[in-house]
This record gives structure tokens, sequence and C-alpha cells, in this order.
């Protein structure tokens, strides 16, 4: 899949070179803005990969353009800047920004730092979906338990007994354990009492 880029800078000429820089590597540039407003606009719409955006702008600056960004899309930020200060530095990772790169900018640093910033994307990617798939889990599990403290009760069973039964009636029901959990919590422990015993 390609990566969609948009590129930010209020000199048309500096966005036309680093579209071609880009491009010959086989990115797409999806967009161009002249300032941290156009930026929010074209990111809210496009939701890119990666922005690569000019720091001293008209209208909005690209940190303050980066921070407001970043609340919207998860698009890895790539910052350029004829400075490199301290406290710019500063601002800029505050900002949730992935690299940043001093003006003028080569081909041979541009390329690198893009692949950085694209491979930050997909490593906090990944690690969104293993905390859902976490969250989900625990959930599930919290559900078995509970659904198998309402078996126990209702057939005076203990804990391994009913832990049985569960998987007997959820393998006879064709159904996971964590959805036969949710029903006997829905449904009530009576309703499933002909798979428990044939489980």
């Amino acid at each position: 899949m390609t990566n969609s880029i948009v590129v930010v800078d209020d000199d048309p000429i500096i966005r036309m070179d680093i579209r071609e820089m880009l491009e010959e590597e086989g990115y797409e540039v999806s967009g161009e803005a002249r300032n941290g407003e156009e930026a929010i606009e074209l990111v809210s719409r496009l939701k890119p990969d990666l922005v690569i955006m000019d720091v001293k702008m008209p209208v909005m600056n690209g940190i303050k353009a980066a921070q407001i960004i970043r609340k919207l899309h998860d698009s890895s930020i790539l910052l350029l800047t004829a400075y490199s200060q301290r406290e710019l530095v500063q601002d800029a990772r505050e900002a949730g920004v992935a690299a940043y790169l001093v003006k003028p900018v080569s081909e041979e640093d541009l390329i690198p730092a893009v692949e950085i910033a694209l491979s930050q994307k997909e490593k906090i990617e990944s690690l969104k979906k293993d905390l859902e798939q976490l969250k989900q889990s625990m959930e599930e599990r919290k559900q078995i338990e509970k659904a198998k403290g309402a078996v126990m009760k209702a057939l005076s069973m203990d804990e391994e007994q009913a832990y049985k039964q569960m998987r007997g009636a959820s393998m006879a029901a064709r159904i996971p354990l964590s959805k036969l959990a949710e029903r006997i919590l829905t449904d009530g422990v009576q309703r499933w009492l002909g798979l428990f015993e044939s489980g």
C-alpha cells in the first residue's frame, strides 16, 4: 500500500522540490498546503500517513498546526525548519512531531527521515491494536468469571466443575466460551441447563 503524504510550505518552489524527491522514491503526495490552517483542513479531509511541514509560515505556524493535527488524526509529522534552536526542538517534541529536518533539505536527508516517521506511525498503530485486543480479552475473561460464578451458584458446583460444564456447553453449542458466558449472563443459567447436562 502506498503511503500518502501532504506537503506544507508557504514557498511553492520548496513544495515542488519536496514533491519531486518523494515521487521519485515512489511516495504519493496527496495534497499541498501553504500554511498551518490549510494543513489542518487538508489532513482532516485526506487523512494522510505523513505531513511534511515548515515551521515558519503565515496564518499559523507548523508547531501550532502539528499540535492540532495530532489531536485530529494519527498522521506522523515531519517538521522542516531553517533553524535548529533547542527550544524549537523541545516545542516540536511536545507537539508530537516524529522528526524534524533543517533546511535546505536534500534527498539524502529527506528520504530516511520520511521512512523513520512512517515506521513510527506503524509502530504506534500496532501498539494501539495490541491494547485493544488486550482490553477485549480482559473483558471476555471478566464475563467468563461472572458466568462461572452464576453456574456454580445455580448448580451447586465448585469452580472446576462449573468451568468444565461451560466448556462442554460452548463446544456443544459451537460458540466461543466468551459468547456463551455473555448469553448465560443475559438469559440466566436455567436457559442453558440442557447443554450443561449434555456437556
